[in-house]
């Protein structure tokens, strides 16, 4: 039983796709895996796997089904396209699943399972999204969105017996912002653009005091705002397909929390539309009220057809830690390499990395590495539509593949 627990932990995975940033226009069916393996100390399993379906024209040519699917948890969402106007959309949502709320303490590189937990938790949720510019090739979107989120926590195996849970309760989430463009989810997509800004504010029915001692070290607050905004673009040259990508994106808080703080680390570019990614550090090793980050990729050919690329990735950032979860230095830098195999339909990628952090905290020393594997399965043909607008850390699993 505890095997079992231990599998069903790991397989509460990501689902990135949760909250779109409009109504998906293009059908798919989407398998992406994606894996993070530490080579120094002990972490939390990083990675994703989850299945992606999105079906226009469902039983009327105005409605759209959107299904999110890993082993333990589904989000899925119907949306009404032209339902409030001509150019405004609405759509209604219910998620759920085990396992989907728990949290990871990582402190100075080191994974501290006596204060981590699980947690469990299901949503309904509402949006309306509107298209200001309909005539245009790059879309600005207005997105508003509202959910409310129940969440369960219960002790592990490895939880202090001293250490009190955070109180289970509801959580109330208002999320809008802008949207000009937008990337597909695609590993390494050819051509793509964005910019946009991002208000969240995260409102606790139990919020209070939790951790260790008669009171609690620990905090959730009654209310967190978040703030962020991205730029990005991505561009394949057309005589040598060479593909370069790169992401600015930075964000700021009020009264943020262990649960609403922007957490880095890890290499998974699917991992979330706003993947806060730096390679070599464990997946979400840092805890931010701010930060502003860079990432960028390189694609180099070096076989017919592009099946087989050489693949180099790098990404700094500075950051300010929240308080009682500091490290080391401010800020955080990275470098990756590796292999991509991009089948002749492109319906099949795969690449296997590796990554280095030179701030990462490990034993007595700096300097961490990491093997990185990613997968892509089409098993309809590729498209090119952006979509879907996450709080850049947003996750919904824990320990994502393999358990703690």
């Amino acid at each position: 039983m505890r095997r079992i627990r231990f599998l069903l932990e790991g397989l509460a995975l990501l689902l990135p796709f949760a909250a779109a940033a409009q109504i998906d226009p293009v059908k798919r069916d989407l398998i992406q895996v994606g894996y993070n393996q530490p080579l120094e100390g002990q972490s939390p399993i990083g990675g994703y796997a989850f299945y992606y379906h999105n079906q226009p024209n469902f039983l009327r040519t105005n409605l759209t089904w959107r299904l999110a699917l890993a082993p333990v948890y589904v989000d899925t969402e119907l949306g009404v396209v032209h339902g409030l106007g001509p150019q405004t959309d609405f759509a209604i949502g219910a998620a759920g699943g085990g396992f989907a709320d728990g949290y990871n303490e990582i402190m100075a590189g080191k994974f501290r399972k006596d204060e981590s937990f699980d947690g469990h938790g299901g949503e309904v949720s509402t949006s309306v999204y509107h298209l200001f510019n309909p005539d245009d090739l790059i879309p600005l979107n207005f997105v508003l969105h509202g959910a409310a989120h129940y969440s369960a926590y219960e002790r592990d195996d490895t939880t202090a017996k001293n250490f009190q849970l955070p109180h289970s309760g509801m959580t109330f989430n208002v999320r809008t912002g802008l949207r000009y463009g937008g990337i597909e989810p695609t590993l390494f997509p050819a051509l793509a653009m964005e910019l946009s800004v991002w208000y969240e504010g995260q409102f606790r029915t139990d919020p209070g005091h939790y951790g260790f001692g008669i009171n609690g070290d620990r905090e959730l607050n009654p209310a967190s705002h978040l703030f962020w905004s991205e730029a990005a673009l991505s561009y394949t040259l057309p005589e040598s397909k060479q593909n370069f990508f790169v992401r600015l994106i930075g964000g700021a808080s009020m009264d943020a929390d262990r649960f609403s703080a922007y957490r880095l680390g890890g290499f998974l570019p699917l991992i979330a539309e706003y993947p806060l990614s730096v390679p070599g550090y464990f997946y979400q090793e840092f805890s931010a009220r701010e930060f502003a980050l860079v990432n960028a990729s390189y694609l180099l050919p070096i076989a017919p057809d592009q099946r087989w690329n050489l693949e180099f990735n790098a990404a700094t950032a500075v950051m300010d830690y929240l308080p009682g979860t500091g490290q080391g230095g401010n800020s955080a830098s990275g470098v990756g390499g590796g292999i991509l195999y991009r089948a002749p339909s492109d319906k099949f990628r795969f690449i296997v990395s590796y990554g280095y952090g030179f701030n990462a905290q490990r034993g007595n020393g700096h300097g961490a590495n990491s093997l990185n594997f990613l997968l892509q399965f089409d098993l309809d043909t590729p498209h090119g539509e952006g979509f879907k607008g996450t709080q850049p850390n947003a996750w919904r699993g824990w320990n994502w593949l393999l358990g703690r």
